[in-house]
């Protein structure tokens, strides 16, 4: 069976060409010919010896995970959706803007983390992807924007930044992710600088710390409570990595980080998270971790539960934080015609996690009275 050479890191690369009998130097040819030139057709490396050549049509491919549809938002926002087999499907986002090109990238099909206003985790998980499903998100992403498969006109913008914020919990495919985030910083591949790739973390604590080891790059934790009682029941990984525990790690990550902070997620949930007392809450879980708070209005999605918080009131809580010298952002809602928005990812999915049939929170409301206080409600 042919070998996909998006599946190795320059490492892997290099062991694979020795083992064929090739210098290393070949690993770093082919690194640029696939990643840099996004090339698949071995005739056209026309600088890598023939005799090569012919040898790595027997043995080897460049083998992305097909396209089953591209999609373009009024916004410019770009929605990929890749085949990865027995009937799973991921997706990819591209976000352009006036100084920076983002892709949004998937590292499971599904999520096993269950977090209560996620479409993907309403999905429930499926597999791990390959390191060659994601990092062929990036390969595919910038062959397509290239070609203008949408415009009819070829593009020249550049892909600057990677967030690993799609479908799935990064840090739970651990082994297949980090050959992945080598390859987008190597120079020889893509180049993108560690502040450039971001990896996104429900809180995976003991991950974190092997991140922050094997391939540090910019951090953001998708935190969207201040307490435990309710981070307990939005994000459920909380009941096993709690708020001090996901704290403390945030401040060791901060030793290796390429940058000094670490970006908070917070999802605005109408009457749930999103009161003044949350956002005072907020304050004191992270007045000693350096951080940027990154507000997201709920993004819905059929049957999910839940309200997007008014402008009003995310202005308010956003002037709380920042009163406090927070640097807080307020994300801006981009490609949500194409379902292409922050959780909404496979949000057409079915719910394959039977969470309503389990009993499983499906929304969680405020009572009257303190905002600490929390009724659970299932709905059908």
């Amino acid at each position: 069976m042919a070998v996909n050479l998006l599946d190795f890191d320059a490492q892997g690369l290099t062991n694979w060409c020795e083992q064929q009998g090739e210098k290393p130097f070949r690993a770093r040819q082919l690194l640029r010919w696939i990643h840099q030139r996004g090339e698949n057709d071995f005739d056209a490396m026309t600088d890598i010896a023939k005799s090569f050549r012919e040898k790595l049509k027997l043995l080897g491919g460049v083998s992305p995970a097909p396209t089953i549809s591209d999609k373009l938002s009024d916004d410019g926002t770009r929605k990929f959706l890749f085949d990865v087999g027995t009937g799973n499907a991921i997706e990819t986002v591209f976000i352009p803007e006036a100084d920076r090109g983002t892709l949004c990238v998937s590292s499971q099909a599904g999520c096993a983390l269950e977090c209560v206003f996620c479409s993907t985790g309403r999905q429930g998980f499926n597999r791990n992807l390959t390191t060659a499903e994601i990092i062929g998100q990036l390969w595919q992403a910038n062959r397509l924007l290239m070609q203008g498969t949408q415009t009819g006109q070829s593009s020249d913008r550049v892909i600057s930044n990677v967030v690993m914020m799609g479908m799935g919990e990064p840090l739970t495919n651990f082994d297949n992710l980090i050959p992945a985030l080598k390859l987008m910083l190597d120079d020889n591949a893509y180049g993108l600088s560690r502040r450039r790739v971001t990896v996104s973390t429900s809180g995976i604590v003991p991950a974190m710390d092997k991140l922050a080891a094997a391939c540090p790059v910019a951090l953001a934790v998708s935190l969207h409570a201040p307490t435990d009682t309710l981070r307990d029941r939005l994000v459920p990984i909380n009941r096993k990595y709690p708020l001090a525990q996901l704290m403390a790690a945030c401040q060791r990550y901060l030793e290796h980080a390429p940058r000094d902070f670490v970006t908070f997620e917070y999802v605005m949930l109408d009457g749930v998270n999103d009161s003044d007392e949350y956002a005072h809450r907020l304050l004191d879980l992270v007045q000693d971790v350096p951080c940027k708070l990154n507000l997201i209005p709920f993004n819905p999605f059929p049957n999910s539960g839940f309200k997007r918080s008014s402008r009003e009131r995310i202005r308010c809580f956003s002037e709380i934080l920042q009163h406090a010298g927070i640097v807080t952002t307020t994300r801006k809602t981009r490609g949500d015609d194409i379902d292409a928005a922050c959780g909404q990812l496979a949000g057409q999915v079915r719910d394959k996690t039977k969470r309503q049939l389990r009993n499983i929170p499906v929304a969680i409301e405020r009572t009257a009275g303190k905002a600490g206080e929390i009724r659970v409600e299932a709905h059908s």
